[in-house]
């Protein structure tokens, strides 16, 4: 690991256990050595970034320094949960990157207007996503300056 890299948290918003999973390796075959924790819906993420229900330990649950969130979720979906994020004073400033299936207009038009910092459509092949995770990693945690929190 480059000693730039920041040890920030990466909170992935996904529900997809196989696509967790996915991530979750290509993070780790792109060398990426930051803490990882994942949420299966949107109301999970926000529970999650208000420290409720069973995040409520924010030592174990600790302000994420990074999301990468998909759009299609049950319960409240990522566009959702994009809008409450952006709403919120202090969760306003954790940079949101979208990692999705959808290629749609609508949904890169609506979440940039929505203060998404990126978008990103999942690649199709493993390869392709470690690509992208080991791009992904350098630019965020190496290369921009992030807020404290």
């Amino acid at each position: 690991m480059s000693a730039t890299k920041k040890s920030i948290i990466i909170l992935i918003a996904d529900d997809d256990a196989e696509d967790r999973m996915l991530v979750k390796e290509a993070l780790e075959e792109s060398r990426l050595t930051n803490q990882i924790q994942f949420v299966e819906n949107g109301e999970e993420l926000m529970d999650y970034l208000h420290n409720r229900g069973r995040f409520t330990d924010k030592e174990q649950h600790p302000t994420p320094g990074l999301i990468l969130l998909d759009l299609n979720m049950p319960k409240k979906d990522g566009r959702e949960a994009l809008k409450e994020i952006k709403e919120d004073e202090h969760l306003r400033v954790i940079p949101v990157v979208v990692l999705t299936t959808s290629k749609a207009e609508e949904d890169i038009l609506r979440t940039y207007n929505l203060g998404v910092s990126s978008f990103i459509t999942k690649p199709v092949t493993f390869a392709s996503l470690v690509d992208v995770m080991k791009i992904l990693s350098k630019y965020w945690l190496e290369i921009v300056e992030l807020p404290k929190h």
